[in-house]
């Protein structure tokens, strides 16, 4: 294997449709417009999609372990940090505008800490997507909270650009100018 893409969020229904799972329906819309399904992998603590050369990965620990399911798939495939592409949820973005970077710390994100803590290295690429922020509640509350109809609209129409991204990262393109196009 050459790349991992790993969609970051929460397992079970009681998350399904919160701020913190973007990660986890990005790469459901990934895999969908690309007719590909996800399997549950026990060894890999969570759900894949092996193609010839790519894993797509939707960690089913919880945010907080995210790292153990990234650190597991790394170390089977052998796949340098730098072939590694995390999709997740930032709070400082407006919702649904994008940032990609090639490495970088945490930003205060559990699943990026915890990411960094189990391979060693904060030397992996990333597609933040923006959540906005809610000054009237608590952090924590806002990212666990649900999207409004009229957020899951904003989102699904932005849906085909992230895939441009995975797309583009999965191809080999050079990532400085896939961040060019898209950031």
């Amino acid at each position: 294997m050459e790349r991992l893409i790993v969609g970051l969020g929460n397992p079970g229904k009681k998350y399904a449709k919160s701020k913190h799972n973007i990660g986890f329906m990005c790469l459901d819309a990934f895999a969908k417009a690309e007719k590909l399904k996800f399997s549950k992998e026990t060894k890999f603590l969570g759900e894949v999609v092996i193609t010839d050369d790519t894993v797509l990965l939707k960690p089913k620990t919880f945010m907080n372990l995210s790292g153990n399911a990234v650190k597991a798939v790394r170390d089977f495939y052998q796949i340098p940090e730098a072939n590694i592409l995390v999709v997740s949820d930032d709070v400082d973005l407006p919702l649904g505008k994008i940032r990609l970077r090639e490495k970088g710390g945490s930003g205060g994100h559990n699943g990026l800490k915890s990411i960094i803590s189990q391979i060693g290295s904060d030397n992996f690429k990333r597609l933040r997507i923006g959540i906005d922020k809610n000054e009237d509640i608590e952090t924590r509350d806002h990212v666990l909270s649900n999207f409004s109809k009229s957020e899951f609209k904003l989102l699904d129409a932005e849906m085909i650009r992230y895939a441009q991204v995975i797309d583009a990262f999965i191809k080999g393109e050079d990532f400085q100018n896939i961040m060019n196009r898209f950031n």
